[in-house]
């Protein structure tokens, strides 16, 4: 599933040729997504896009009539094509724009959206998100009080979106082994001095990983066609049965909330 850094990519590589230009119209050839494709968009022509925000995982386009949510799902990618492009097998929206290029959504397992608010203020699947991990919001002192009484594995609390967004599977991973916390280290037993180390490498890890383009994953592919380039980088991620690039020790894998987690016994205690 593409994580936040590379949902952050998505937005800011179709951005230059959406914004400040005028939807002629929108193609929908497959409306069963996660959720049906809003009829409203089928509708739209002559829509001017004003801005382009993230929140979460979602994309958000901003227009002169309302709003544009756009979730990529589990293997969900946009990229931007002339008018004239053909369609392939699992390409199932197309934004057109005025200047020639088509802003083209491809998912093969079909588990994406796209949906229509004219509030974006009262949007129902925003309600409940906690901050932005790269916002001033999310901090120490922030995760410590949320911390307090969760007595589940550190790893699915900060995968839990009511806490904080966009803390993916990944990246979950990444942090706690940077931290040197087990990820089945109960979240009401973090200390403050953990919570402010949890929150400045989780910023990092997502800052770096926003700067070199996303992970590469194979389903994911940086709207002008290149992958990114933030996997080589990983240091526990997908690497059961390798040595730990710390202490040597064997990776081990096991699974936390259905997920796969990784750990080196030896740097991630359960302490």
């Amino acid at each position: 599933m593409p994580e936040l850094p590379e949902v952050e990519t998505a937005l800011r590589g179709v951005s230059p040729y959406l914004k400040d230009f005028t939807i002629e119209n929108i193609v929908i050839r497959q409306a069963n997504l996660r959720w049906p494709v809003s009829a409203e968009l089928a509708q739209l022509k002559h829509v001017k896009i004003l801005a382009l925000t993230r929140r979460a995982k979602y994309l958000v386009i901003h227009t002169d009539q309302g709003y544009i949510i756009g979730h990529l799902g589990m293997s969900g990618s946009v990229r931007i094509v002339s008018q004239d492009s053909p369609p392939d097998k699992h390409d199932h929206l197309d934004i057109v724009m005025n200047n020639g290029k088509v802003m083209r959504y491809n998912d093969p397992r079909r588990f994406g959206a796209w949906l229509w608010t004219n509030n974006l203020a009262n949007f129902h699947l925003f309600a409940k998100l906690g901050p932005e991990p790269l916002a001033d919001e999310f901090n120490a002192e922030y995760l410590f009080k949320k911390s307090r009484g969760r007595r589940i594995p550190v790893k699915s609390f900060l995968m839990d979106n009511a806490v904080v967004v966009g803390v993916g599977n990944i990246y979950a991973n990444e942090s706690l082994f940077y931290c040197r916390l087990h990820p089945q280290k109960l979240a009401a037993n973090l200390t403050h001095k953990q919570c402010e180390r949890l929150v400045l490498v989780i910023k990092a890890e997502l800052t770096r990983a926003i700067e070199q383009g996303g992970t590469t994953l194979k389903d994911f592919l940086q709207p002008d066609g290149r992958p990114g380039y933030f996997a080589q980088e990983l240091q526990i991620y997908g690497k059961a049965g390798k040595p730990c690039p710390v202490c040597g020790h064997v990776i081990e894998s096991l699974i936390i909330g259905q997920r796969n987690s990784f750990v080196c016994p030896h740097c991630q205690k359960k302490a």
